[in-house]
């Protein structure tokens, strides 16, 4: 296998290598951070719903915004929001650090500020996930993914038990600190980096039509609507893993902060191996059979911790569980990355992050409530029931193969001439296909026109319609609207290469001596007209005449 192609061809790539690097050091300093976080929380409190709210202070941005930060990555250089998502929450850092430092943090501040670092991921995310396909070719875009996750976890792997030593021995301050300066090598880098704009045909779609357009993509796309499903019901199970593992490793294991960092770094040392070995899952087993496992993994190492006790059962359930989760998460972003073409990638991943951390984010904190009420045992145990029963939604919404798609436009933009001067506010239009179809075949013409439907609607028609002629039965009419000019012309670029099966049936289909004829109209209201100047009352206006209603 060519090197270039394999598990770590993106490597090869300057760019993708040292943002990789960066994103690396970065990582380190958040997953600190998150020990500082949670080990101080634990401190102030000890209160299980207090401790696990950390993690979900976390998710809930994401929840809340992440579709508007992928709106704004799709449509604006990702590279200027990276660096203003890094700035801001470079900012946010170093006030936490100060205040921690100061002995100003309260369990609500402590709260707010990791709110709000989770607010700057929330918009970081989406355009960084989405600017792995302009670091690498497609071909190489679940590599890149991998080679991602991997090292998130690296970082996982030790930076815990950094944190928890710096945690227990020079406080919780000096770990927000070092998150603090974690930040500049991956924002130097961002600012070196100097990313080829790609053309714009078309002025940029306003933020709530962008977000409104994405949100429609992705829910009449059954590829990644099936994503989204799966990835809700993954995280409320797993969200008890790094939620309610401060309280393992103080009630179960009986360690402190430094215990509780080795037991993240197992975590993240499942991560890393699984990661190392996913591309050669992927070759050998489906999408589905990697989920499933590594649900039942995980659902399996819960049980495990809620077993307690020995430092050694823990820390290899942990492992385990790192294993289950970075499998199930990268392979739910790949097979979205890979369905989504690039004018709605942004977005896509946004609102699969948002399904996936509102599943962590009520699972954090539901968990969290069942622990204080019933005991850390039993809400472990219930976490592995919800992850067993994500296993076996797979029999009803099974994952579909992450096979190459060719999602580049189907035809070159080329705005159709017409008579009547018209600009991009000129609206609303309607345009028609008249289709002629013989009797034998409209049985096939009719399944065709069910996922033309879709299409049309994914890409932003509205108020689709497909008529028959009562005089003529051969002829049928496919009707849609769009508001204005402009959101027909988006709506003409966004059909896919992949999507050219449909229009290639109705055409083998359509049996007319000409190809079938398109009309596109501009829809006008006479509810203002004048009346005329000769009977300004209406008067004297001809009566109606039947015959003349055609």
């Amino acid at each position: 296998m060519d090197a270039s192609s394999g598990a770590l061809g993106p490597f090869r790539l300057p760019l993708f290598r040292a943002v990789w690097l960066a994103s690396l050091v970065s990582n380190f300093g958040g997953l600190i951070q998150s020990v500082g976080a949670a080990w101080l929380m634990l401190e102030m409190t000890r209160r299980a719903d207090m401790v696990a709210l950390v993690q979900t202070s976390v998710a809930l941005p994401v929840v809340l915004f992440s579709l508007m930060g992928g709106a704004m990555a799709d449509g604006l250089d990702r590279r200027r929001i990276l660096l203003a998502a890094q700035g801001f929450m470079l900012v946010v850092s170093t006030g936490l650090a100060l205040c921690a430092w100061l002995g100003l943090l309260s369990p609500w501040l402590l709260l707010a500020f990791t709110f709000l670092i989770g607010c700057g991921n929330a918009f970081n995310a989406p355009a960084w996930q989405a600017s792995v396909q302009d670091m690498v070719p497609r071909a190489q875009v679940p590599a890149a993914v991998a080679l991602n996750s991997m090292g998130f976890n690296l970082a996982r792997s030790t930076g815990p038990a950094i944190g928890g030593a710096i945690v227990a021995s020079v406080g919780a301050a000096a770990a927000f600190v070092v998150n603090a300066l974690s930040y500049v090598a991956l924002i130097a880098v961002l600012w070196r980096w100097r990313a080829v704009p790609e053309p714009r045909l078309l002025p940029r779609e306003r933020l709530g039509s962008a977000m409104a357009a994405g949100l429609r993509y992705v829910l009449l796309s059954p590829t990644i609507r099936t994503v989204l499903v799966r990835s809700v019901l993954f995280g409320l199970g797993a969200g008890a893993v790094l939620g309610l593992l401060p309280l393992i490793a103080a009630g179960l294991v009986g360690g402190g902060a430094f215990t509780y960092g080795l037991l993240l770094g197992a975590f993240g040392l499942g991560a890393v191996l699984a990661a190392l070995g996913s591309a050669g899952l992927r070759r050998r087993l489906s999408n589905e059979t990697i989920v499933a496992c590594a649900s039942l993994g995980l659902a399996l190492a819960l049980l495990l911790a809620a077993a307690g006790g020995a430092f050694a059962l823990s820390a290899l359930a942990l492992m385990l569980a790192g294993a289950g989760w970075v499998l199930a998460l990268s392979t739910f972003n790949v097979t979205v990355q890979l369905s989504a073409p690039r004018w709605v990638v942004a977005r896509a991943l946004a609102l699969y992050q948002m399904a996936a951390f509102c599943g962590l984010a009520i699972g954090s904190w539901s968990w969290g409530e069942v622990a204080t009420v019933h005991g850390l045992e039993l809400a472990l145990r219930a976490a592995a029931v919800v992850l067993l029963l994500a296993a076996a939604l797979g029999a009803l919404l099974p994952l579909e193969a992450s096979e190459p798609r060719n999602l580049d436009p189907l035809r070159p933009h080329r705005e159709p001439a017409t008579a009547v001067p018209v600009d991009a506010r000129t609206g609303p239009v309607i345009v028609s296909i008249e289709w002629i179809i013989d009797e034998a075949d409209i049985v096939p013409f009719l399944q065709a026109m069910a996922e033309r439907r879709r299409i049309r609607r994914r890409d932003g028609a509205h108020q689709w319609t497909l008529l028959r002629d009562l005089h003529d039965p051969r002829l049928w009419v496919e009707r849609y609207k769009t508001a204005t000019w402009l959101d027909y012309l988006r709506h003409k670029g966004r059909i896919t290469q992949d999507d050219a099966e449909v229009p290639e049936r109705l055409q083998a289909l359509h049996r007319g001596s000409e190809p079938p004829r398109v009309r596109r109209q501009i829809e006008r209201s006479t509810h203002r007209l004048p009346f005329s100047p000769l009977d300004p009352k209406g008067a004297g206006a001809p009566e109606h005449d039947p015959a003349r209603d055609v």
